[in-house]
């Protein structure tokens, strides 16, 4: 996986080529988003991907999409940011949250208290973000047997469980109050968007178009300048015991889904703004076809589990990001099992491990 460093925060891989910039643009890649009313404010995050595009809305009412990590620092600086276009914490009247992950979530509860503002998520994601302190601790059980079974030395686990303890710290608890259903409709005086789900990255992805415009705001769905990692997490509202997602296959659909819809823009979670969804998504695919066949060829000449794969591709990095690199070949050998160039055995030990088919 080149540039396997930045799959910390949730994303991995490299630039890849398909993806541009809005044509509409000269030298400004945020022009096209500010003619229709949108200001992306970049916050900084703890994690690797770097700065968090959120995205404020000038409409009625007045919305925040996404809102950065529970620090301080991201705290002030989006601060500084909504100074910058006339308006205050106090001002916002609606807070949308695209997807679980800490860094799109963390600040929600802080801004809704001190602003009033509604809160807006998916209707699935609704009761994690409000048991935020009970859910992430079913999410670590689940990881844990995760790693279990797919061969992580207990370690290795151990150390991985502690740095996610860590981590929690920068999401935190927000109740929503308005849940939104897949394919239901935010109303603004001057827009209507358009909630859809798009699980893969994460199982609660949602993105909002804005069918009248072409304008699509993608939290993580789709980036230019690296791939989204779809993450093996607990599916929502499961137990901790519960069966494994086919993550990249789950993304894989959600993306061909996108490319089948007509976009001029696409406003990312993270990075510049891109047109040309089409072409990105096709690039993508063809990344999973290459990463799937190679993982084929390290299995033919014998049984491998999922971390003893990924070892001989990125090497230490499997152990110092063993969830990340874990769900990059479990989504992968899902590919080969579903098309019967692998098999997958439990041994004596309780450790699955794939072989040629």
């Amino acid at each position: 996986m080149p540039g396997v460093a930045r799959l910390a925060g949730g994303h991995g891989g490299q630039a890849r080529r398909g993806a541009r910039r809005d044509p509409r643009v000269s030298g400004d890649p945020w022009a096209g988003a500010r003619a229709v009313g949108i200001h992306a404010l970049p916050i900084p995050t703890p994690f690797l991907v770097g700065r968090v595009n959120c995205y404020l809305i000038e409409d009625e009412p007045l919305t925040l999409v996404d809102c950065g990590p529970n620090s301080g620092r991201a705290l002030d600086e989006l601060e500084r940011a909504l100074a910058a276009h006339g308006r205050r914490v106090e001002d916002l009247e609606r807070i949308v949250i695209t997807h679980q992950h800490a860094d799109h979530q963390g600040l929600a509860g802080i801004l809704a208290r001190r602003s009033g503002a509604e809160v807006c998520a998916l209707d699935a994601l609704a009761p994690w973000l409000a048991g935020y302190a009970q859910e992430t601790v079913l999410d670590e059980e689940f990881t844990q047997l995760l790693l279990a079974a797919h061969g992580v030395p207990r370690p290795v686990a151990n150390a991985l469980a502690a740095v996610s303890h860590a981590f929690r710290g920068w999401g935190g608890a927000c109740p929503v109050d308005r849940p939104l259903p897949d394919g239901g409709t935010l109303e603004f005086a001057g827009r209507t968007l358009r909630v859809l789900h798009r699980p893969g990255h994460s199982p609660s992805d949602t993105v909002l178009l804005d069918e009248a415009r072409g304008v699509l705001l993608g939290g993580d769905h789709l980036l230019a300048h690296i791939s989204s990692n779809p993450l093996i997490q607990r599916p929502l509202g499961r137990p901790a015991d519960a069966p494994r997602p086919h993550a990249l296959a789950t993304y894989i659909a959600s993306m061909r889904t996108t490319a089948a819809t007509d976009l001029e823009l696409v406003l990312p979670g993270h990075g510049e703004p891109f047109a040309d969804h089409r072409a990105l998504v096709a690039d993508r695919e063809r990344l999973h076809e290459r990463r799937a066949a190679k993982i084929a060829r390290l299995v033919e000449d014998e049984p491998l589990s999922a971390h003893e794969v990924a070892r001989r591709m990125w090497g230490d990095a499997a152990e110092s990001q063993a969830l990340l690199t874990l769900s990059e070949v479990l989504g992968h050998t899902d590919l080969l099992l579903a098309d019967g160039r692998v098999r997958e055995d439990v041994g004596d030990d309780g450790v699955v491990r794939f072989s040629a088919a």
